[in-house]
């Protein structure tokens, strides 16, 4: 059989079509109505596959609440794409509900339970009219904070839906409605609210722990069974799609793809990423099918012989699937997701020991083993035939040649390889440490440092990385390139402006806590990400905090490691002179406070007073050096 017969065999009928094409339509496409909870149940009749299924914790708590015939309401919020129909049409099936009647066109509907009360289901509160929104929001209001015993709600909405609505609704009624603030209260701050009402967020569920179960349901569904007696993999062809599901498994790498990627995701989440299920569901849909010359950038069974004979299947390959390579510009940064992994620049950011082994790696002989076992041992998407002759052709072609052709699709090439290699570094390779491959390269440390102050029994940071921290603050409240470690640095300018250059030392704290005093680092009560408490003096109110978020803390490295504060991030800068004009502060008025007690500060009796400058010695430790200065005669 030649190569047009088996393209037409295997474009016919392949096994897992339906289960493809049911999956192809979770992707980042115009149309991904998957997506959608409401369309779900059709598109499974149609295809006639399994569902995707996904655990939630959140559900197994709704459901014991209720069980458990505690009164009250419940709210599940959330924002798009998070998975509040779900929730609310999987609690409707559980506890007895027709699914039928879930898909009926009804707004509100009512499910008697055995215990005699009677839910009433709203699955979207931005769906009701003004009317039935009041009515809605009575019954909480009732069932929160008056009697109602015999009737409770379940209402799926957005956080800016729900406060809105019991805002106009308190408005109209002439009252600030009295579950406005405390529900604010508990998206925002974490707060409590009342005993009778159950609020599940889906926005806080942990980003790493809903991606991994995504790839997993989605990897291990058991549809792919049918790919194992599928034509496109027999005599020799690599079917792109069932090569990348089987990467996403961890078939090659005990599972270092998902782990790595899963690391991205964390770090994304403490810079103020917030990555829904709909968003993850698009990204795993993406990477197992997209291609870059396929229809809206994702294959299905019939594309695959027509790669495979082309000799295109390389460009489906997951690792610039992740970052929505297939996709255009425009598409992939419509999505939360892909804009969030583009921040970590993987394909643009390198450094030079790893670009040295992708251009010249298969030609040196001091890189021939090492290029063998990091590139040329995946013949699939690593050293292909294509990438080894454009790397040729780039070396050794002429130099117009070079400029005008060969450079830019070798380095297109280059960019798929630093993304590969992104994922596929070893830890222990120290040669080429992975970190450096992006725009976070001490992102490393940063994980390590939130997992030890996320322990139970917390573990203390990493004594470098507490150095770098204290070297990047008092580099940076200062301007001058010290190296203490020991102590912290609170330096002006002698007044509260935003001076780069602060050789005024106003105070000092120790770089750990002492007595009370000095910094400490702990975990930020909500979103679990290190922050910085800096104690001038005893007690809760001699301290100032701030939240070391992972590009704040790639700024605080970058600086301690030698570069210009202002050649990273103005933002950051900023940020960190911000939380100096706060320790000022702090520092003024516990001074006040004791001269209010009748304390005197050293060096002001006799009409004197002591200012201390920092000098640095050769090696870069600074000290403070007092120097006094009569006033008057």
């Amino acid at each position: 059989m030649d190569a047009s017969q088996l393209s037409g065999q295997c474009a016919s009928s392949p096994p897992a079509s339906a289960w493809v094409r049911f999956l192809r339509s979770y992707g980042p496409t115009p149309n991904n109505s998957n997506l959608f909870d409401e369309y779900v149940t059709g598109a499974l009749g149609r295809a006639k596959v399994q569902p995707i299924t996904l655990t939630s914790p959140q559900l197994d708590k709704m459901k014991q609440r209720i069980a458990s015939g505690l009164p009250g309401s419940i709210l599940i919020a959330g924002t798009a794409g998070d998975g509040k129909t779900y929730h609310c049409r999987s609690l409707w099936t559980s506890l007895g509900g027709n699914p039928r009647d879930w898909d009926d066109p009804s707004l509100v509907k009512k499910l008697p339970l055995s215990d005699g009360r009677c839910a009433i289901f709203v699955k979207d509160l931005s769906e009701l009219s003004d009317e039935l929104s009041d009515d809605a929001l009575g019954l909480l209001e009732r069932s929160v904070l008056g009697s109602e015993d015999s009737e409770f709600l379940v209402v799926a909405a957005n956080h800016g839906q729900i406060l809105e609505r019991l805002r106009d609704l308190g408005f109209r009624q002439g009252r600030v409605h009295p579950l406005r603030k405390p529900v604010q209260d508990f998206f925002l701050l974490s707060g409590q609210v009342p005993d009778r009402l159950a609020i599940y967020d889906l926005s806080k569920t942990a980003h790493r722990q809903s991606l991994e179960e995504v790839l997993s349901a989605i990897a291990g569904h058991p549809e792919w069974d049918s790919c194992i007696k599928c034509s496109l993999q027999s005599a020799g062809r690599i079917c792109p799609i069932f090569e990348n599901r089987e990467r996403l498994l961890g078939a090659n790498d005990g599972g270092r793809f998902v782990r790595r990627l899963g690391d991205l995701v964390e770090v994304a989440r403490l810079n103020g990423w917030h990555l829904p299920v709909r968003d993850l569901l698009a990204l795993a849909a993406n990477m197992i099918l997209g291609h870059s010359d396929a229809r809206e950038g994702l294959m299905a069974c019939g594309d695959v012989a027509r790669h495979q004979d082309a000799g295109t299947a390389e460009h489906g390959n997951l690792y610039d699937n992740t970052f929505g390579v297939n996709l255009s510009r425009r598409r992939a940064l419509d999505r939360p997701v892909f804009k969030a992994l583009a921040s970590f620049g993987i394909g643009e950011e390198t450094s030079n020991g790893a670009d040295g082994l992708l251009v010249y790696g298969a030609d040196d002989q001091k890189l021939a083993n090492s290029f063998f076992r990091l590139v040329g041992s995946d013949p699939i998407y690593g050293a292909t035939p294509s990438y080894l002759a454009a790397q040729q052709h780039y070396l050794e072609g002429e130099e117009t040649a070079r400029l005008e052709n060969g450079a830019a699709e070798f380095l297109g090439r280059l960019a798929a390889q630093r993304r590969r290699l992104f994922f596929t570094l070893p830890e222990t390779e120290t040669d080429y440490p992975f970190w450096e491959m992006t725009a976070f390269r001490f992102a490393g440390d940063y994980l390590d440092m939130t997992v030890a102050l996320a322990l139970v029994e917390r573990k203390p940071v990493n004594e470098t990385v507490r150095a770098r921290i204290v070297r990047g603050l008092n580099r940076v409240m200062t301007g001058l390139l010290i190296e203490n470690t020991d102590r912290i640095f609170v330096a002006s300018s002698g007044g509260f402006t935003q001076s780069k250059i602060s050789v005024l030392c106003d105070t000092e704290a120790p770089s750990r806590r002492l007595g009370g005093i000095g910094m400490s680092i702990r975990p930020d009560a909500q979103t679990g990400s290190p922050t910085l408490d800096i104690a001038l003096a005893q007690g809760s109110t001699g301290s100032v905090t701030f939240n070391l978020s992972p590009v704040r803390f790639e700024f605080l490295c970058r600086v301690a490691e030698g570069s210009l504060p202002g050649s990273f991030s103005n933002e950051c800068l900023e940020d960190m002179l911000a939380f100096k004009a706060k320790l000022l502060r702090k520092a003024e008025l516990l001074r006040a406070l004791r001269q209010n007690e009748d304390e005197v500060e050293p060096g002001e009796e006799d009409g004197a007073l002591t200012l201390s400058f920092i000098e640095i010695e050769q090696n870069g430790h600074a000290f403070s050096r007092p120097v006094t200065v009569r006033i008057g005669s």
